[in-house]
This record gives C-alpha cells, structure tokens and sequence, in this order.
C-alpha cells in the first residue's frame, strides 16, 4: 500500500530516513529531528512531501521529494530527495510502486520532469532506474554548498 505520510508517520519517517544513510554508508549523516521533519512536511509552509510504502501496516519504504522549477519547460518539477525500500521489503515492487505513484503525481499536477540523483557506486538501483526508462544526465555534476562554505559565502 502507497500513502501520503502524516504527522503521526514522523517516527517511521526518520528511522527509514537513518536506515537510507546506513546503507548509503554513511550512518552518521542524518541530523534531522523529528521536529526538523515534521516542521518540512507538515509545517505552516510545507517545503516537502512524503510517500509511505506499507506491508501489513508497518512502513517498510518512502518517497521523500519536493518541487523544483525548469526556466526551460517554463513548469514546475518533481525532485525525488529520498527513495528507500528496506532491504528485507525488496523484490515486492515497493520500489516502482513508489516511482509509478510520483510519476502520476507529476503527471496530474503538470509538471514537465521528475528527477532524482543516485550514487555512481549505486549500480543495482541505477539499473532498476534505466529499467524503467529513466537516463541518466551524464553531463551534468551536482554542486553543493553546505556548513561553513554556505556560511562563508552568505557573508560574500
């Protein structure tokens, strides 16, 4: 079952957002609170939204994603931040149930793109991604400005 998340689902919400970081080898990362994501998803102005996946009521997967902006289609896009299916839900069609029900989200709101990025070493899910007729952007390299250097450059 896909479900939009609520502010009861904040809980199964992080600890996927955790166990995304654990298998992207990087357990330490996730500094978001629960009050961090509940002020993002439920907040007085959502800056994003949240897909569950659940088998037998226990949320076993989620889709975290935003909207972007193109000044070349001159329309709003989908952003997938996160995609994570527990390892143990995997092979069910968690993962494409997700991607299909975005999909249709951006199709019935107008959107012109739904866009993600996935680590070079991730071989497995990029794969699954071309599987489903999705190409990378080779061309293209995500620049990040963040801590200190976001600070630094704040100030000019």
């Amino acid at each position: 079952m896909i479900r939009a998340a609520t502010p009861t689902d904040i809980p199964a919400i992080h600890r996927l957002i955790v166990e995304l970081a654990i298998y992207e080898k990087e357990p330490d990362a996730v500094k978001a609170s629960h009050a961090d994501l509940h002020h993002a998803l439920f907040g007085d102005r959502p800056t994003a939204e949240c897909l569950l996946a659940e088998v037998e009521g226990q949320a076993v997967g989620l889709a975290l994603f935003f909207t972007n902006f193109s000044t070349w289609t001159g329309k709003p896009g989908l952003y997938l931040e996160d995609l994570f299916v527990m390892p143990t839900a995997r092979g069910a069609g968690l993962g494409k149930a997700l991607l299909v029900h975005l999909a249709g989200l951006a199709v019935s709101r107008g959107y012109g793109r739904f866009e993600w990025s996935v680590l070079d070493w991730n071989t497995p899910a990029i794969g699954f991604y071309k599987a489903l007729g999705a190409k990378p952007m080779n061309e293209w390299t995500v620049m990040r400005v963040d801590g200190d250097a976001l600070a630094a450059l704040a100030k000019g």
